[in-house]
């Protein structure tokens, strides 16, 4: 017999496609699965209830999905602070080459205990730095996601394009081609899982058209498609980006993605932010996702993309944190604020985004970029039980009317309790599977362990 959850007395926003909500009513968890959402008290008769809650003065949503980062840069917050992104990748690179298995490890540990602390269920890292005899990274990053408990999608990077190349990494720090592909379809046989309600995927993520080859483009498409898992890469970050791709490939990012086979539903890219009206109409004729950065995006002064307009052509668009050396922060929650105000500077302002619209973004949003909407993103029946019970009824919150409102342009909420597939994995603001201020005193240590390495001690 199925154990329940029984969670009442609760504003509801299931973001389902018709934005139902509900000012107080029930969600009823199966096992791993929502049972039924619905207005006031849950059903009478319900058997094999372990536990039921009263979430007066809660607000109940989809866990947030997030569909960019980089865990590794945990260890190099606060570093580079008043740089662009190439100047920024320039003064980083030769401290991210020396990255091992134990920092990344730590290092993940502490982006993902961030983001799950903040009511983040489902976890992406684009990790593309691999330094020759670093250890099993990939391993180690999805250990800690497994560890922390919440769902993980690994986007395998890589970088053949190195300084000798034009590109921008030093050379030390980069794979070969035949390197990078044996390792990533490695990776992908290793890890990843097909099934409904898999908690770890890989996706196949060359790491950017300035750091890669066009044949590692080409190659890599095709072998996300031989394989059948996403793609993912970064896109259009800056106009720096742009004059690069014009001088060296003739053409802008977009056109340029699209001649190697990187243009499709099963691929996303993380920034986006310069996109002119024929990249927009692309990436929504071919159902290109896309993952908005926003915090990062104004740390390095990449600009404002085109959210309101890519989401009027019908283009999938979630969040994402970004690697915390751009977004020290490290959390997604505040991620939902920072989108709707970033985009209101830009040409549509007020109209730009709304508060629905934002809470969108960071779940079902996240979740069709990451090709998961079936599962996760919305609370309906039959989807997975990963949610989050927000507490509104502090004095941070308590005086705004609308829960939604409250949670998105409000002070960062709280969290009483945040669920994967039904597991608890934080409850009262603390996470329960992982020590955090083991965590703390892990990273701080790795960080200063690489600080003594890139400087030659």
């Amino acid at each position: 017999m199925a154990q329940r959850i029984v969670i009442e007395n609760a504003a509801i926003a299931t973001v389902d496609a018709r934005d139902t909500e509900y000012t107080s009513g029930h969600v009823v968890i199966a096992d791993h699965v929502i049972e039924s959402v619905g207005a006031g008290r849950a059903p009478e008769g319900l058997t094999d209830v372990v536990r039921r809650i009263d979430a007066t003065g809660h607000l109940v949503t989809p866990g947030l999905v997030n569909t960019h980062h980089h865990f590794y840069q945990w260890i190099t917050r606060g570093l580079a602070t008043d740089h662009n992104l190439f100047n920024w990748l320039v003064a980083l690179y030769p401290t991210w080459a020396r990255i091992d298995e134990q920092m990344t490890y730590a290092a993940a540990q502490g982006s993902l205990a961030m983001m799950a602390r903040g009511g983040v269920t489902t976890a992406m890292d684009h990790h593309y730095v691999f330094p020759k005899g670093s250890g099993d990274l990939s391993g180690a990053i999805i250990r800690a996601a497994r560890e922390t408990g919440v769902r993980f999608t690994l986007a395998r990077g890589s970088m053949d394009r190195s300084e000798k190349d034009g590109g921008l990494p030093p050379d030390f720090a980069v794979e070969t081609l035949d390197g990078a592909l044996a390792a990533t379809e490695a990776t992908v046989n290793e890890h990843h899982d097909a099934s409904f309600g898999a908690m770890t995927q890989v996706a196949v993520a060359p790491c950017s058209p300035f750091s890669v080859s066009t044949e590692l483009l080409r190659q890599g498409a095709e072998l996300a498609r031989r394989l059948g898992v996403r793609l993912h890469t970064h896109g259009s970050e800056t106009v720096e980006e742009e004059k690069f791709c014009h001088e060296l490939f003739g053409m802008g990012p977009t056109d340029y993605f699209e001649s190697t086979g990187w243009l499709g539903e099963d691929v996303w890219m993380a920034h986006c932010v310069h996109m002119n009206d024929s990249d927009i109409d692309a990436f929504a004729r071919t159902r290109t996702g896309v993952a908005h950065c926003p915090s990062s995006n104004a740390r390095l002064a990449a600009g404002i993309a085109r959210v309101p307009d890519m989401l009027a052509a019908g283009v999938p668009v979630g969040l994402g944190v970004d690697g915390t050396a751009s977004n020290e922060s490290g959390e997604l929650h505040t991620e939902l604020r920072n989108a709707l105000l970033v985009n209101r500077l830009g040409p549509h302002r007020e109209a730009a985004l709304d508060a629905r619209q934002a809470l969108r973004l960071g779940t079902h949003g996240g979740a069709q970029v990451l090709g998961r909407a079936a599962e996760i993103g919305s609370l309906e029946p039959g989807k997975l039980a990963d949610m989050v019970l927000w507490k509104l009824d502090t004095l941070a919150h308590a005086s705004i009317a609308d829960p939604v409102t409250a949670l998105v342009f409000g002070a960062a909420a709280p969290v009483t309790l945040s669920l994967v597939g039904g597991r608890a994995v934080v409850e009262d603001g603390r996470l329960l599977h992982v020590d955090e201020d083991a965590i703390a005193r892990s990273t701080r240590d790795e960080a200063r362990r690489l600080a003594r390495i890139a400087a030659g001690d």
